[in-house]
């Protein structure tokens, strides 16, 4: 059995509108999810799947709508070539509230400015929600987008960010581009 805990006030949008997000991914996984809505927790059966990957890709799905994600967005890691990560925002801030509003504000940037230069450079998705930074994003570019945001947790200039976003992701759409060839 797994076990899993997610905020409670997220697990209204892990059942879903008359439970469909529950149901969707019972359907793509083929294992059932027992909720505790009280306490936020989550209990599945790992030996129900039929492939050895799917209690992974489950774990990161409740995971992800746990760390603020829409279910949508979140159903991109039952793809072969997408993976979930999570800062710990307070690694990098301490515990004071003040410390924790600025850093987020970092990721977020005016108006939402930074959060839609990494996703539109990596082609991932953030979400701020808590005390956490997650990403969802391809294998490829999963590493590029983490560094950004490491860069950024830890306190580098906006624009030096954006130049290592820029340079890096030219370097790897190169790299496409010549094994193509």
């Amino acid at each position: 059995m797994k076990y899993l805990r997610i905020p409670r006030e997220r697990v209204g949008v892990l059942i879903g509108k008359d439970g469909e997000t529950k149901k969707t991914i019972e359907r793509i996984s083929q294992v059932h999810l027992e909720i505790d809505s009280e306490e936020g927790e989550v209990v599945f059966n790992e030996q129900e799947a039929k492939d050895p990957l799917i209690p992974l890709k489950v774990e990161d799905v409740i995971r992800a709508i746990g760390r603020g994600f829409s279910p949508e967005h979140a159903f991109r890691l039952f793809g072969e070539e997408t993976e979930l990560f999570i800062f710990d925002i307070y690694d990098y801030a301490g515990k004071k509230e003040d410390h924790l509003l600025r850093v987020k504000a970092r990721i977020i940037g005016r108006e939402g400015k930074t959060k839609r230069v990494i996703e539109g450079l990596t082609g991932g998705i953030l979400a701020i929600y808590g005390h956490t930074v997650a990403v969802i994003a391809d294998f490829e570019t999963m590493d590029i987008a983490k560094k950004a945001i490491d860069m950024l947790l830890s306190g580098s200039e906006h624009p030096t960010v954006y130049r290592y976003l820029e340079r890096e992701m030219k370097k790897y759409h190169l790299g496409r581009r010549i094994q193509r060839e």
